[in-house]
């Protein structure tokens, strides 16, 4: 890793790093947000972000671009250009960003760290997303039909899905249609054979991710990398961590619609209704 010596930002190369110092010793500052560059060139192309001037526009569905390059980038949607190529499994990519990503998979390289709990990701939007609802309490971006708060725009748009009914991800070899990539990942598994099982080498648990693998390892591991700020107690998951958390609140969100009972968590609610639909001579399944 590559430090600045200025603002502490970390770089995976040292060319990189040459290129960001420019930056603190540039003369051209935007009169707008005060943003600095290395060059005149590099300013007046940051300026039509204020002015909205895209000068730039694609030939085919005629979206517009601040500067050439995008609209080079662009232009590979409607192509199907690929010209990035993995030097290690032979995939190719319209973006050399993606490139740049994916070749961290075969190498295991993730710069970016977490200043919280030490977690690694390949990427800094990943990164920035991980700090986001994993150490911050604050979900400024709320659902416009129910009022769930979350801390990202991304999760937002994700979680409408569920209100609206959109189903953006259709399997190519039925009429299967899914809410999220990972349902689809699972349904071409297991209904088409195709893709690849990840299997645990321990038990003979296989995923559908790498991801999930990963978590299932850290189990046998007994790696807890997310802690509770509140108490000393330690999670495999970011998902666990979030169920365990409302422990430390007062508030109680989950309800028995038999009796009125008020529960913290929503697996609290539902072993309650089994005893108490007993009681009740109620079968009705709880939603």
């Amino acid at each position: 890793m590559y430090s600045c010596t200025e603002c502490k930002k970390c770089f995976s190369a040292q060319k990189y790093l040459t290129h960001h110092m420019n930056f603190h010793s540039s003369k051209y500052n935007c009169s707008e947000c005060g943003k600095s560059f290395s060059s005149r060139k590099s300013l007046t192309r940051h300026r039509r972000i204020h002015s909205g001037e895209k000068p730039f526009e694609c030939s085919v569905c005629e979206k517009r671009f601040i500067q050439a390059s995008d609209l080079t980038r662009h232009s590979r949607v409607h192509s199907g250009e690929k010209p990035y190529k993995c030097y290690l499994c032979d995939k190719v990519f319209s973006r050399s960003g993606l490139l740049s990503v994916h070749v961290r998979e075969h190498t295991g390289d993730k710069p970016y760290k977490c200043s919280f709990c030490d977690k690694s990701f390949s990427t800094s939007s990943h990164l920035k997303a991980h700090g986001q609802r994993i150490h911050s309490h604050v979900r400024p971006h709320s659902c416009p039909y129910c009022e769930k708060q979350f801390a990202t725009v991304t999760e937002v748009k994700c979680h409408v899905r569920v209100h609206i009914g959109a189903k953006p991800f259709s399997c190519r070899h039925c009429s299967e249609e899914f809410v999220w990539r990972g349902q689809l990942k699972i349904h071409l598994l297991k209904s088409h054979n195709e893709g690849t099982w990840f299997t645990c080498h321990i038990c003979p648990v296989k995923f559908s991710t790498k991801g999930h693998l990963k978590r299932h390892l850290q189990r046998h591991e007994g790696v807890k990398p997310y802690a509770c700020d509140e108490c000393p107690k330690r999670f495999c998951t970011a998902d666990e961590l979030k169920r365990h958390q409302p422990v430390h609140s007062g508030n109680k969100y989950f309800s028995c619609f038999l009796c009125n009972a008020l529960f913290k968590r929503k697996y609290e609610v539902k072993r309650h209704f089994k005893r108490c639909s007993a009681v009740h001579g109620v079968s009705a399944p709880l939603l």
